[in-house]
Order: C-alpha cells, then sequence, then structure tokens
C-alpha cells in the first residue's frame, strides 16, 4: 500500500512539474509548452502587430483613465521639415527624429547583431532601439499641463539647431540640440549630451516661456516598444521582456505587458528616486532622474501592440521671459553589472536573476575574477563549478556515502520485497528492519543534494543572463557560449552523462519510482538541446565531477561500480 502511495505522489509530482512549467512559460508571456490555451481575442477595429504608431502623449497624471490624442502645433506655427540625424559616438551609433526630437534608432557598436554561430556572418552592430513596421522601440520626451493648456511633445516639430556628427579625435563629449516653435507659450530645447566610452546620455530640456502669462509645465519621459520577445529565448526557456521600475522603497520592480493590459500593475507611482527602464534578454535603456527630484511612474498599454513605461516630473512655475530645465539621463546599452552600477544605484538589477539575486551576484563576481585570469568564458564556467563542487565536496561525500550504503543492501531489500510481495505490512517492517540493522537513512543521500539546488540553480540564471557569454568561444566548434551548440554534440554528452549519473544511484525498491527515476532525467535532457552552450557546459562539468566523486566513494567503500537498470518490461 505504502509503494502504490509513492507511485502516486511520483505521478503527482511530475504532472505538477509540468503545470509549473507552463505556468513559468505563460508567466513569462511566451505560450504554454504542453497545455495551450485559446489566443486572445482582438478588439475590434484594432491594429495589426507591427502596423503600431507611436504613443501618444502620457496625461497629467499615471493613473488617468485616457491617453489624451497626440498633440499637433498650433496652426500659427512655421512648418519645420522633418529630418532625421545621425550620430556616432565611439561606442553607440543614434538615430534623432526631429519630430518631437526622439531617439528612433540606437545601435551598440561594441555587440554584433549576428551570434559567431549564426547563419548570417554580417558584421553589422546590434540595433536595440528602432522604428521599422516591423519592430518599435524608442524613447520620447516632451512636455505637459493642466487640462486645455497645448505644450510642445513628442510629436511637435523641432529644429535641429546643431549636431556633431561623429565623436572627434581629442573630444570626449558631442552634443545634439533640438528647439521648437513657440506652443501654447512655451519652446522647448532639447540637449543630448554623448561621452566618450559611456553608453549613458545627458539630456537636458530647457523650458523658456515665450508667452505673457506664467506657466507651470511638467516633462514626461517614455520608453515605448512593442510586446515582442527577443530572438534568443526559446519554447525551453525565457528571459523577462518588458518595463520595470526601481526605487529605494520598494526595489526593482517588474511590469508584465499581460497585466499592463489588464490594468493590474503594481509598482511604486510616486518617488523621489530610481529609474524606469524597459528590459530585454542581455539589453536594456532606462530614464533617470537624479535622487531629490520627485516624479510619477507610468505604464500603459498605448496601441494593440504597443506598451509605454516612463515617468513625468513638474518643473514649476515659469514666469514670462524666464526658462527653467530639468536634467536627466538615458541609458541604451548592454546588461554590463560593473558598467551599470556606476551609472546609478540598483541599475545592475535590470540583469534579471529573479529571487536567487542575492546567491548569484556573488557567483557572477566570483565568474568574473575566474574570468579575469583565464580570458575564456567557457574555461571559466568549469572552474567555476570545480570550485563549488570542492566546496560541498563533504555535503555530497555524505549524501553519496548513504546512497553507496543502499546500492549494497538493496539485492536484500529486492530479494525481500519479492519473497514477501502478498504481504505488504509485513515487507514495510522488514524494510525498517534491515535499515536499522545496516544503519540506513533512505533519504540520507537526497538532503544534502537539496541544499546545493539554490546554488546551481543561481548559477544557472547567471549563464543565462550575462551579456559576456553573447559571441564568446569555448573551444573548436563552441563559438558562441549562449546559443546552442550547432552540431548538437555538447547535448549528447549531456544526455550521456546523465544516464551515468542516474544508473550510478540505487534504485528505489518501488518498480514504478525506478522507471520514473531514469525517465524524468532523459526527457528533462531534451531541453537542453534547445539551451545556450553555456548552460550546458556548466551541467556537464557538473555531471562528470559528480560521477567521479560518486565512484570514488563508492569504491573506498567497498561497493562495486555497476549501473542499476530497471527492467521496462
Amino acid at each position: 500500500m505504502t509503494d502504490i502511495r509513492r507511485s502516486i505522489l511520483w505521478v503527482i509530482f511530475g504532472f505538477s512539474m509540468v503545470l509549473l512549467w507552463d505556468k513559468w512559460q505563460i508567466h513569462n508571456g511566451r505560450a504554454a509548452t504542453f497545455f495551450s490555451q485559446p489566443p486572445a481575442q482582438k478588439a475590434p477595429g484594432a491594429a495589426e502587430p507591427g502596423k503600431a504608431t507611436p504613443a501618444d502623449v502620457p496625461s497629467a497624471s499615471a493613473v488617468a483613465a485616457q491617453v489624451p490624442a497626440a498633440a499637433a502645433a498650433p496652426v500659427a506655427a512655421p512648418t519645420l521639415p522633418r529630418e532625421t540625424v545621425e550620430v556616432v559616438s565611439d561606442v553607440l551609433r543614434l538615430t534623432f527624429d526631429s519630430e518631437g526630437g526622439s531617439l528612433v534608432r540606437a545601435d551598440i557598436l561594441p555587440h554584433k547583431a549576428a551570434t559567431l554561430s549564426s547563419k548570417n556572418k554580417e558584421d553589422k552592430p546590434l540595433t536595440l532601439l528602432t522604428q521599422t513596421p516591423n519592430h518599435i522601440y524608442v524613447a520620447q520626451s516632451g512636455l505637459i499641463g493642466a487640462a486645455g493648456s497645448q505644450f510642445p511633445t513628442h510629436k511637435t516639430p523641432m529644429r535641429l539647431v546643431s549636431a556633431d556628427k561623429a565623436l572627434a579625435d581629442g573630444r570626449n563629449d558631442m552634443v545634439v540640440r533640438f528647439e521648437s516653435a513657440e506652443t501654447g507659450g512655451a519652446k522647448l530645447v532639447k540637449t543630448f549630451t554623448l561621452r566618450r566610452g559611456s553608453y549613458v546620455l545627458d539630456v537636458k530640456h530647457e523650458v523658456v516661456n515665450m508667452g505673457a502669462a506664467a506657466i507651470a509645465p511638467q516633462v514626461y519621459m517614455q520608453l515605448v516598444r512593442d510586446g515582442s520577445t527577443t530572438a534568443s529565448e526559446t519554447p525551453f526557456y525565457s528571459t523577462f521582456t518588458g518595463p520595470a521600475v526601481y526605487t529605494e522603497e520598494k526595489k526593482f520592480q517588474k511590469i508584465e505587458f499581460p497585466d499592463i493590459e489588464k490594468n493590474k500593475t503594481d509598482f511604486i507611482k510616486v518617488a523621489k528616486d530610481g529609474y524606469v527602464a524597459m528590459v530585454q534578454h542581455y539589453f536594456a535603456s532606462a530614464w533617470l532622474l537624479d535622487a531629490g527630484i520627485e516624479r510619477e511612474h507610468f505604464a500603459r498599454k498605448v496601441d494593440n501592440n504597443l506598451y509605454a513605461a516612463g515617468m513625468m516630473t513638474a518643473m514649476g512655475t515659469v514666469e514670462p521671459g524666464a526658462s527653467k530645465a530639468v536634467e536627466a539621463r538615458l541609458f541604451i546599452g548592454p546588461q554590463e553589472e560593473k558598467v551599470m552600477e556606476l551609472v546609478a544605484p540598483g541599475l545592475e538589477l535590470v540583469k534579471d536573476y529573479g529571487w536567487l539575486t542575492m546567491l548569484a551576484k556573488p557567483l557572477y563576481w566570483l565568474l568574473e575574477k575566474i574570468h579575469s585570469f583565464v580570458g575564456n568564458w567557457g574555461w571559466a564556467i568549469v572552474l567555476l563549478v570545480v570550485l563549488i563542487k570542492a566546496a560541498f565536496y563533504w555535503l555530497n561525500a555524505t549524501a553519496y556515502r548513504s546512497m553507496a550504503k543502499m546500492k549494497a543492501i538493496n539485492p536484500r531489500i529486492m530479494e525481500m520485497r519479492e519473497r514477501l510481495k502478498d504481504n505488504p505490512q509485513q515487507m514495510q517492517q522488514e524494510m525498517m528492519r534491515i535499515y536499522r540493522e545496516e544503519k540506513v537513512n533512505p533519504m540520507g543521500g537526497c538532503f544534502p543534494i537539496m541544499i546545493q539546488i539554490p546554488v546551481f540553480i543561481a548559477l544557472y540564471w547567471v549563464l543565462l543572463a550575462s551579456v559576456e557569454m553573447r559571441n564568446a568561444p569555448w573551444a573548436l566548434w563552441i563559438t558562441d557560449m549562449s546559443s546552442p551548440d550547432p552540431y548538437y554534440i555538447l547535448p549528447l554528452i549531456m544526455t550521456l552523462t546523465t544516464v551515468i549519473q542516474t544508473a550510478l544511484n540505487p534504485l528505489p525498491p518501488d518498480p514504478m519510482q525506478a522507471k520514473l527515476m531514469w525517465i524524468m532525467p532523459l526527457v528533462f535532457s531534451v531541453m537542453f538541446f534547445f539551451f545556450p552552450s553555456g548552460l550546458v557546459l556548466y551541467w556537464i562539468t557538473n555531471n562528470v565531477l559528480t560521477i567521479a566523486q560518486q565512484a570514488y566513494i563508492n569504491s573506498r567503500m567497498g561497493v562495486p561500480v555497476k549501473f542499476s537498470i530497471p527492467s521496462f518490461k
């Protein structure tokens, strides 16, 4: 009876893992792997994905019921020709649109669009921000005011005053400046400053009151993108894509696109510190204001497949003939921890380690230190796993000694089960007697290993989230640690080591449990054929070291090293 209950529990456990995986996929905005759901109904008249237009101006409050229509320049304002300007620093190539002085394209020059293992070998830089019929991701800003007021917005035509097209030799900065015509008594001057070696733009919004009455505008800054995910994801793993808000009060808060659609977002709306970011795998953008400036955060859906997240801050009263300015910063770049830590407190958290951040950050620090010595991320991963296994050596030894004892008495257990198969109660009593005589704890091999699981999950997220793995070669045919093995050699080796490791463990007395113990690792090994090479290499190293330690302990205890394979008849 006990064995039947155990078998049922194993089946429930396996089914629960499948359900949890599906819920995790849905939580990350992907389709369920096993139990698909019917597609959501599109609203009548909704635009097709990829045909969306830039977001409308946010209302004066982030919780306003409706977003007002995009503002246009007053009839009396002169017509300014629309143009784009491209500027290049040593790390960024940016394209600005004179409509609103918006940033509509950003290329990250040190990172290539195609990975080394990709069939597309074009040597083009990675494009993060863009505005095309198929994908929209832009940075916008402008002014809003009280009801009835009309100030320059990101839809207002602006004039390009000056632009340094390239970062000249010997110079450490370059400037791009736009200004609008008078709109609602206000003229907006935007100044973007790029600095050598920096992914941060200094953005100055200066308002000049050209009218006869005092005005009190607010500056809004927003990141607008569609809800598409990155090409680096697969049906077997996904990373977070979407807005995020950071404040000292609640720290890092992710905002899911589906929650925005359902108006169920939960984040700090008003703060005097922090930032608003748009996050995707390996890269991010963020609007930042200095600490102490009160700002209001917002996140909303503005079209069928288009979302806006940003902040707004009051400029105070600007008297006629006077001017006021708000200094902000715009980060656009890779999720490199050491770089982001220097930009703003908490910005490094856009590199998402999930709920195991406290464990993951020290592991990344150690991995980076190892890499600084060996100069190869693949070998750094191998050495890091070796160090972790060494740190847990005695804990593992306890587990493997318990497994070895179980394996040594397994023939007695199997003979007893066959002899007493018609008397389950006596079978259980006899089994417990054997365990007591041999001083074996059936759970002794589980608890020491379970303690280590959070560490290895944290390392999994470190390798998955680190942009340093992108286009990082290891050896031979592995030219990109962030892409799957093109020849599936590493996944096959990983599957083989998983089989060997499973075979070295003692079989559970119950035949159904024994079969499940073999089948489940093999099923999950299939996912590794689609995982990045760096993750597979880490798992192979862990498996090989586990096999070596397990075989060594078995031989020390006089237990012959042999494979335990259940009967599948």
